[in-house]
């Protein structure tokens, strides 16, 4: 995969100011951040759909050890329902997107599951 494809679909925790204003924002986390005022956010839009179910979400628990399993039962409940994944393929068509998540943990979370599902999707 080229680095320009991957930089189609960017991601960041939802606390850190964002790298690029002019890249639109979308939420792709279940449940609404902690102490983040939905002004402050200033997404472009919360694809609360696309995100793990929660008893996905629940079993997970953000532990490192269990993120093969989560990876593969995550993308099963993507397949099953692409159309959850609909707006923001949109917008990655319309130019660069973040996915934006609040896990602590930068490279085991459903925002690095969901970018490689839409991104496969892109360059189908």
């Amino acid at each position: 995969m080229s680095g320009s494809r991957r930089e189609r679909i960017a991601i960041q925790r939802v606390y850190e100011a964002p790298a690029d204003p002019d890249r639109p924002c979308w939420l792709v986390d279940r449940i609404w951040p902690r102490g983040l005022s939905k002004a402050q956010a200033g997404l472009a839009g919360w694809a609360k759909e696309a995100a793990p179910d929660t008893g996905l979400r629940r079993w997970f628990g953000h532990e490192p050890e269990r993120f093969g399993d989560f990876r593969r039962r995550y993308l099963a409940q993507l397949h099953a329902h692409p159309e959850h994944t609909d707006p923001l393929l949109a917008a990655a068509r319309a130019g660069p997107i973040v996915l934006v998540y609040a896990a602590r943990d930068a490279v085991h979370n459903n925002a690095v599951v969901l970018r490689d599902y839409l991104l496969a999707r892109l360059n189908a």
